[in-house]
């Protein structure tokens, strides 16, 4: 009883400090749409929130022309020759797969179908039926069940275990399709974290990833939540894999990014420290993924899953003109980490991205000193 006076206490000396010390800090807040204080960000030329695309991190405009092709004409054969003609190593194929399959999913959980109604995502039942021996409708199948799993089951269920079990079925008939892709196996991942490989199991599946993509960002990205605290491993473990994956990473390659979403896994539910986005393992993860995101290839498929995480850190640690920075680059797509979480991503980036121009010009910045 006497810990929770305490707490109660410390909440009310809160609620009258913390304005004072905004005040005196001369910290940055939201303020409502049309205030005289209120930052525009359309001034910069950003998007408005209302035309923020959440489906994607980035642009793809070939995956975006596909997808809505498919979805207008219920014809998987669009998506079946793009997967064709994309790279089997690189990131692109692993995101459009997701793509494919995340748009199915959507389908089926809008128009589950009933008495005399066709089911959402008919196109891809159709395309494993007519092409049962191509590869990349075996993955985008795959990856369907995965995200079933996901979004209609409660891990630890029986239902959950039972979608997961076909899922990893899935998975290995995709990878005798294609011996030499890694894309089912970095399905598998998301299955080996929800049936709970042992550890074991796991790294035999990850040995089978690195043989095939050893610097495939998307693959270490999923592979992380594994060895995460909330899932199989500690904050120990998935700060020692990503790491490793960052000291080893080549020249250009965003793996050296790969600490950061390792903080970001194991954010404290509350945050009683108000300087821990100045803290030092936040500082040193963040300037790992600035100075990767500097190197990489603009092309390169997950910048802007690097930039939206840095724009959440920065405007976080008040480093305003840096997260400007990052936000003319990825304004536009809000489909990554950490707006894929909310239950509105547009307007968790919105948030975010005024509050980065609030502090920008609180600071003596304007549309003419942001370089373009």
């Amino acid at each position: 009883m006497e810990i929770l006076w305490v707490l109660m206490a410390v909440a009310m000396i809160s609620v009258v400090l913390v304005p004072v010390l905004r005040r005196r800090r001369g910290a940055v807040g939201l303020v409502p749409p049309g205030h005289p204080d209120a930052a525009d960000p359309a001034n910069y030329g950003f998007a408005r929130e209302e035309e923020l695309d959440v489906r994607m991190p980035g642009p793809d405009q070939d995956l975006l022309d596909v997808l809505d092709l498919v979805q207008r004409t219920h014809d998987y054969r669009g998506a079946r020759q793009l997967l064709a003609g994309t790279e089997v190593e690189g990131e692109r194929r692993w995101q459009r797969v997701q793509a494919f399959a995340g748009a199915a999913s959507l389908e089926l959980a809008q128009r589950p179908g009933g008495v005399g109604e066709v089911p959402g995502g008919q196109w891809l039942r159709v395309w494993r039926a007519e092409a049962p021996k191509d590869p990349g409708g075996a993955a985008v199948h795959a990856e369907f069940l995965v995200q079933q799993a996901w979004r209609t089951a409660t891990p630890g269920t029986d239902e959950f275990r039972i979608i997961m079990e076909e899922a990893k079925a899935a998975c290995a008939q995709a990878a005798l399709l294609a011996p030499g892709d890694p894309v089912p196996y970095i399905v598998e991942l998301s299955v080996a974290r929800g049936l709970g490989y042992p550890r074991e199991e796991f790294e035999q599946l990850w040995l089978k990833i690195l043989d095939r993509a050893p610097n495939h960002m998307g693959a270490h990205l999923a592979a992380l939540h594994y060895w995460c605290e909330k899932w199989h491993g500690s904050r120990e473990l998935a700060y020692s894999f990503a790491e490793a994956a960052a000291a080893r990473a080549p020249h250009g390659s965003l793996l050296a990014a790969l600490p950061l979403f390792a903080v970001f896994e194991h954010l404290p539910e509350v945050n009683l420290v108000r300087g821990f986005h100045q803290s030092e393992v936040v500082t040193k993860a963040v300037h790992g993924a600035l100075h990767a995101a500097h190197a990489a290839r603009p092309d390169d498929p997950m910048q802007a899953h690097v930039r939206h995480l840095l724009v959440f850190f920065l405007v976080r640690g008040e480093r305003w003109a840096e997260a400007m920075n990052q936000l003319i680059v990825v304004d536009g797509h809000v489909g990554a980490l950490p707006w894929t979480l909310s239950s509105d991503p547009a307007a968790a980036f919105a948030d975010h991205r005024a509050l980065a121009v609030a502090g920008y010009e609180a600071n003596g910045g304007s549309p003419a000193t942001l370089p373009h």
